[in-house]
């Protein structure tokens, strides 16, 4: 999943389509690794649990259209990303997997022309189960997909009726087995604390999942995120102490079978991780294309958040006008927002960050965070390692309050 952050109205801003100048003054001593993304907006049907940028699709997908602008807002952005070597690319949405093969080739091929992908880059596609083809996710392989992830959420068909979703168990059962025919990597997205459900639901569900032996499973909590039809409408979800029994179970269950917990929603076997997203909870650099999608991109002297027009049609139109007027939004993060913005991000991961990757990433001395550390550490929040950034038992189950501290 990729990360979306606000953007501050009153921050540090530059006019968009004018390339930053690096001064003299050297803040950063090398460049994090730099990861891609990119957004497909379109859906069969809008899910009443989410809040991302995806919008359902009334006619065919403008395909040409589409990708002149996708060219359009990689090239604009080049610039910033010069000499710099990709080491994995998320292709997101929406639903990617609603594309041609033909498109989808396209992109890609795209991708490798004008940037410098590393041959064995981990290139991850998002895909629904119920638009799924067996010859189509054969051939996203063959022009370079080599992770699936499949948003199955649950197998239970009241559940998915629940949750709005186009397609069944048995559909769910279908795309898994053709995504592994596919490629080496899958990835099954599930949801848990879904509206009535049982613990032995919850059970059944990850039993399901679990007994497709994939490398990688991302189970989430559903959340009612504000502007949403469950927002609007809630329904009655399992009380707090039935979803941390869930919890438990997953817990339990993921590690029994074989799959280590390496972040708060993410499990994995042995050399299965989604590289991508460990480069974000890293607080590495990535570019993001495409209507709606986010960056964070390093410079010697500074670190800077962009955003691009959300709509799609806006976002198309004004790309290929090549004037910087596709991006919505970009500013420098100000030294006092980065310890936080490390912390959120680093923290999420069971094992924690070297300490001396906040130097690395952030270009601020490790004192710049020593009041904070101090007081979770104090609270035991945090474990007292001087080399190592890593919640305790507590910090992980309470790991908002935790993350808080940094706020300060």
């Amino acid at each position: 999943m990729h990360p979306t952050f606000s953007i501050v109205p009153e921050a540090k801003t530059r006019k968009p389509g004018v390339i930053p100048r690096v001064g003299s003054k050297s803040v950063l001593t090398s460049l994090p690794p730099l990861s891609l993304y990119v957004h497909v907006p379109w859906c069969v049907r809008k899910c009443p649990y989410c809040d991302f940028n995806s919008h359902e699709l009334k006619n065919e997908i403008p395909e040409q259209e589409y990708l002149a602008a996708l060219q359009a807002d990689l090239e604009q952005a080049l610039p910033l990303v010069w000499g710099r070597q990709v080491v994995s690319i998320f292709i997101g949405g929406g639903t990617p997997s609603l594309l041609s093969a033909r498109a989808m080739d396209a992109m890609l091929a795209m991708f490798r022309a004008c940037l410098n992908v590393l041959p064995d880059a981990e290139v991850t596609m998002e895909a629904n189960p119920g638009t799924v083809e067996a010859a189509r996710f054969a051939d996203y392989a063959a022009s370079g997909v080599n992770r699936i992830s499949l948003g199955v959420q649950s197998f239970d068909d009241q559940a998915l009726k629940a949750l709005g979703r186009i397609h069944d168990g048995r559909q769910a059962c279908d795309a898994i087995e053709i995504a592994q025919r596919s490629v080496a990597r899958v990835n099954l997205d599930l949801m848990y604390a879904l509206p009535g459900q049982s613990i032995d639901a919850c059970a059944e569900d990850l039993r399901q999942a679990m007994s497709f032996q994939t490398g990688h499973l991302s189970l989430y909590h559903l959340t009612l995120e504000p502007n949403t039809v469950f927002a609007k409408y809630p329904p009655a979800v399992p009380d707090d102490d039935t979803s941390a029994a869930m919890q438990d179970l997953i817990t339990q269950a993921t590690g029994a079978g074989g799959w280590e917990q390496y972040e708060v929603s993410a499990y994995a076997r042995a050399g299965q991780r989604c590289l991508h997203n460990l480069n974000y909870w890293e607080f590495g650099d990535y570019l993001g294309i495409g209507p709606g999608a986010h960056g964070k991109l390093s410079f010697h002297d500074k670190i800077m958040r962009q955003a691009k027009l959300k709509h799609p049609a806006s976002w198309m139109e004004k790309a290929v006008r090549r004037d910087g007027s596709h991006v919505a939004e970009e500013r420098v993060i100000a030294p006092e927002e980065l310890g936080f913005e490390f912390m959120l991000n680093a923290l999420r991961l069971k094992a924690g960050v070297a300490a001396g990757s906040f130097p690395e990433r952030t270009g601020l001395s490790v004192l710049a965070i020593t009041p904070a550390v101090k007081r979770a550490v104090a609270r035991g929040l945090l474990d007292p390692y001087p080399s190592r950034f890593q919640a305790t038992d507590l910090g992980w189950r309470f790991l908002n309050d935790l993350q808080a501290e940094f706020l300060e």
